[in-house]
């Protein structure tokens, strides 16, 4: 049972974590691999919508979509956006990332192979991967213009699209963790963190949503 409090926390570590940008066009859009097939409906959306003219999907498999992604994320969102209409011209696969900087890094460097010259990215993220994945460009992709972007849906809709309100819950924590210690690291961007958001993650760490803490 997950506590009302444990709503109330949770549902402010996810509007800290969307960035609420405004899409616009950009050199090239970078799809985040992960659990979530979502973004790649995202992506695939702003494709059509004309903001970019090329899609990058990155990832591997990781513990959570080894079964559901057998192939990899990055190719079950290709054959997504495939299935909605993105031609294959228009995309490409970089399937060894295992994290959000491998994401950027490895995207990075798949571009400047092809000589693809990029002077801004739209990165599609699930909704709580908003803020992370932002900070991340910043740190390892200095020199071009970053916006971030995800489904624009309520918390309660997403947790009743993905079916697993406990994955979720821990997924946001581990996710705030990692604001909160990759910058010393310089894994990312220094994020200043508010008062309320750190008082929720706590309170949700204590418990026990814990299972993406690293």
């Amino acid at each position: 049972m997950i506590s009302e409090q444990a709503w109330a926390d949770a549902q402010v570590l996810w509007d800290f974590q969307k960035m609420n940008h405004e899409p616009k066009p950009c050199s090239v859009g970078i799809g985040l691999g992960s659990h979530d097939l979502g973004v790649a409906d995202v992506t695939a959306d702003l494709y059509h919508r004309g903001m970019f003219p090329l899609i990058v999907f990155t990832g591997a498999t990781s513990r959570t979509t080894a079964d559901r992604m057998p192939r990899g994320e990055a190719e079950h969102y290709r054959d997504r956006a495939l299935e909605l209409g993105v031609p294959v011209s228009a995309i490409l696969v970089e399937p060894n990332a295992r994290n959000t900087g491998e994401n950027i890094r490895f995207s990075r460097d798949l571009l400047t192979d092809r000589g693809i010259e990029v002077a801004s990215v739209l990165l599609v993220s699930k909704p709580y991967e908003e803020r992370r994945a932002y900070a991340t460009a910043r740190k390892l992709w200095q020199g071009i213009d970053i916006v971030s972007a995800s489904a624009p849906m309520p918390f309660a809709e997403y947790i009743e699209q993905i079916g697993d309100p406990r994955l979720v819950l821990d997924m946001l924590v581990g996710a705030q963790q990692r604001l909160l210690i990759f910058p010393e690291h310089g894994f990312m961007c220094q994020q200043e963190i508010p008062t309320l958001v750190a008082t929720s993650y706590q309170r949700l760490c204590a418990q026990g949503f814990t299972s993406r803490l690293i």
